[in-house]
C-alpha cells in the first residue's frame, strides 16, 4: 500500500509554516512525484481570517486578510506541471462561527467563487470538505450534505472528499468509541450524505495500531454499502509523542499502511508530506522518513 496523495497544509491550524515560495514548492512537488504521489489536497482555503487565495467573498463576509500570494493558483500551476490532480479545500471558520446556516452559506458562496476563478484549470479535479468529525454532529453532517451537493452541481459532478477521524483512545473524545458504535453512527452519517460525498478517507492516528485494521474494514464495508470510495489518511506525524507534532517513526507508518492493505482500501493519502515526510522539510527526520519509505518500496 503506497502513499499516492497528500494534503497541502499551508493555511495551518497547529503546524509551523515553512515560509516557502514557488521555487521551494516546485522542489517539493518534484519530491512527491518521485515516490508516486498523483493527488494533492488543499487542507483548507482559509482558516479564521487567513486565506490561501484572495477571496473577496471571505474578505467581505469574515473580514479575512487578502494574501500577498495566490497559493491556489500556484498549486494548480504546479499540479499541471507535475501531472497531479488538485482538490480544493473549503473554508474553516474554526471557533469564530456566527451561526451554522450562515457559515454554510458563506462556504457555498466561497466555493462558487473558487470555481469561477480556477475551474478552467485541467488540474482542478475535486473538492475537500475540511470539517473533521468522529461522531454524529448535526451541523457537520448538514454542512457535508449541503456543501457537497453544491460543489458537485457547479463543477459537473467532480468528486467530493472528506477525512473524518476515528474516535479512538488517542482522540480528544470523552471516551473511546467502540467498533459497534463507530459502525452504527457512520452508517447513519453516510446515509445522510449519500450523493453529496464520494470519497471517505478516515484519519488513521487516533486508535492503537493493532486496532486499526478492524476500523478500516468497517470503513471500507460502509463505503461500499453507500456507493462511496474508501481511502485511508495515513498520518505521517506521530501522535504518541509529547511534542505536537513531529515526523512519525517509519515502523509505525509501515504498520498503518499494512493495516490499510489488509482492509482493502483503494488509496492512501497522507497528512502531510511537506512537513513530515519531505526531504525539503524543516524537520531533518522527515527526510530520513522519505529515505526509509523509498528504500522499502524500491523507489
Amino acid at each position: 500500500m503506497k502513499i499516492t496523495g497528500t494534503f497541502l497544509d499551508e493555511i495551518s491550524y497547529d503546524i509551523p509554516h515553512q515560509n516557502w515560495g514557488e521555487r521551494e514548492w516546485d522542489d517539493d512537488f518534484a519530491a512527491m512525484k518521485a515516490i508516486g504521489i498523483d493527488t494533492v489536497i488543499l487542507i483548507r482555503s482559509g482558516l479564521r481570517r487567513f486565506l490561501s487565495y484572495p477571496s473577496q467573498v471571505l474578505h467581505r463576509a469574515k473580514g479575512c486578510y487578502l494574501p500577498p500570494v495566490d497559493l491556489v493558483a500556484l498549486f494548480l500551476r504546479l499540479s499541471e506541471k507535475w501531472g497531479m490532480t488538485f482538490y480544493f479545500g473549503t473554508y474553516d471558520c474554526a471557533e469564530c462561527c456566527d451561526s451554522p446556516e450562515r457559515e454554510i452559506q458563506i462556504a457555498v458562496d466561497a466555493c462558487s467563487e473558487a470555481w469561477e476563478l480556477y475551474g478552467d484549470s485541467p488540474a482542478f479535479g475535486g473538492w475537500y470538505l475540511t470539517k473533521e468529525i468522529s461522531r454524529r454532529n448535526k451541523f457537520a453532517v448538514d454542512s457535508y450534505a449541503g456543501l457537497g451537493r453544491h460543489c458537485k452541481a457547479i463543477s459537473g459532478n467532480l468528486p467530493v472528499l472528506i477525512s473524518p477521524y476515528i474516535g479512538g483512545i488517542k482522540s480528544c473524545d470523552e471516551r473511546p468509541v467502540t467498533l459497534e458504535e463507530h459502525e452504527r453512527e457512520w452508517s447513519e452519517i453516510l446515509s445522510a450524505i449519500q450523493g453529496a460525498v464520494d470519497i471517505v478517507a478516515f484519519q488513521d492516528g487516533h486508535c492503537e495500531y493493532d486496532e486499526l485494521a478492524d476500523y478500516l474494514r468497517i470503513n471500507k464495508n460502509l463505503a461500499d454499502r453507500f456507493g462511496m470510495e474508501s481511502w485511508t489518511n495515513c498520518e505521517s506525524f506521530d501522535r504518541d509523542m509529547p511534542i505536537h507534532f513531529l515526523p512519525i517513526k517509519w515502523e509505525k507508518m509501515l504498520l498503518k499502511l499494512e493495516a490499510a492493505r489488509e482492509a482493502g482500501v483503494s488509496k492512501a493519502i497522507t497528512f502531510e508530506f511537506s512537513h513530515f515526510m519531505s526531504p525539503n522539510s524543516v524537520y531533518r527526520s522527515a527526510g530520513n522518513l522519505y529515505n526509509r519509505y523509498r528504500e522499502h518500496f524500491g523507489l
